[in-house]
């Protein structure tokens, strides 16, 4: 049976380490589902693969697309879908790996069918952005669907965009069309979380903010600042310094607030994982080497075959 070996975990869990220890071990390739590592523009800012890393081993579906294209989660996972046949035919396993948790369901269970939205709708929405900012979304999902409030990227306008279109135009909340059946698939999967105490996750964030500092960050920062309203750059890490550049802060107070959002982020991280009873859930060893309970589909209750 053809597998395809889930990877996730929150932010600054050692996700790429382990899909390219997995990977070398299996002789396979990884196929990427951070949906900020796909833009050949953010290349600090998103932790992605290193040069040598992408050389260690195949990676799909990083520095693909640019900010200035139009991305979506379907149109990801109609790719991917495509994809996989291809790489099944040459490997038995294919290692999938990333933060956004609903780019990786996209492919293991595929897209929720969502009701058409009318200009009227769209506009509505458009005008709370645009009279109450971030905010004003923010507070009209949390009234309206407290549940995806909980699990949804807050500082993610289009998301939140997305779901109050719904909810206006149905009457329904949004989480009440992301329980439609799973769809099938004719490949297993086995699904694998990162697990590491809070304060020592905290502690790696940290760090990783500091090395991405030492890595050029601001400078990456300072020449995507152009373009600030695209949503690809509404992204942690880039923000906070554009509003360094704004003046509205100083750098130190910048770099804190990359700090601490990072850390929400990675607690909406886990509360999205934790919801699903699939993943197995492993914590790294000393030098995140990773020991995997099962890369067998026969040996998983998890493994999921196609009806």
């Amino acid at each position: 049976m053809k597998t395809l070996i889930v990877i996730a975990g929150p932010t600054a869990s050692g996700k790429t380490a382990a899909a390219i220890q997995l990977a070398k071990q299996l002789d396979t390739v990884i196929i990427n589902a951070d949906s900020r590592q796909f833009y050949k523009e953010m290349r600090i800012g998103t932790a992605a693969p290193t040069p040598q890393e992408l050389h260690e081993v195949k990676h799909y579906f990083v520095h693909n697309i640019s900010i200035f294209n139009d991305y979506d989660v379907a149109t990801y996972e109609k790719q991917v879908m495509k994809l996989l046949p291809k790489l099944f035919a040459k490997h038995d396993q294919v290692v999938l790996t990333g933060g956004s948790g609903l780019f990786i369901d996209a492919v293991c269970k595929g897209i929720d069918v969502m009701p058409n939205i009318s200009k009227e709708t769209r506009e509505r929405v458009s005008k709370l952005l645009e009279e109450q900012r971030l905010k004003g979304l923010q507070a009209e999902v949390q009234r309206l669907d407290p549940e995806y409030w909980v699990i949804v990227d807050q500082k993610n306008p289009r998301r939140l965009q997305r779901a109050l279109e719904v909810c206006y135009q149905t009457g329904k909340t949004f989480t009440s069309f992301r329980v439609k059946k799973t769809a099938p698939r004719d490949f297993a999967i086995v699904k694998y979380a990162l697990l590491w105490d809070k304060q020592e996750l905290y502690n790696r964030i940290n760090r990783r903010v500091e090395v991405m500092l030492s890595q050029g960050l601001i400078d990456e920062a300072r020449e995507l600042y152009p373009f600030r309203r695209f949503n690809a750059l509404n992204t942690v890490g880039y923000k906070e310094l554009f509003d360094y550049f704004d003046g509205k802060c100083t750098l130190e107070e910048a770099v804190e607030q990359i700090k601490l959002n990072t850390r929400h982020y990675a607690k909406r991280q886990m509360t999205w994982l934790r919801k699903d009873q699939e993943y197995i859930w492993i914590k790294p060893s000393a030098g995140d080497c990773i020991t995997f309970p099962s890369v067998n589909p026969s040996d998983s209750k998890l493994s999921r075959n196609k009806s």
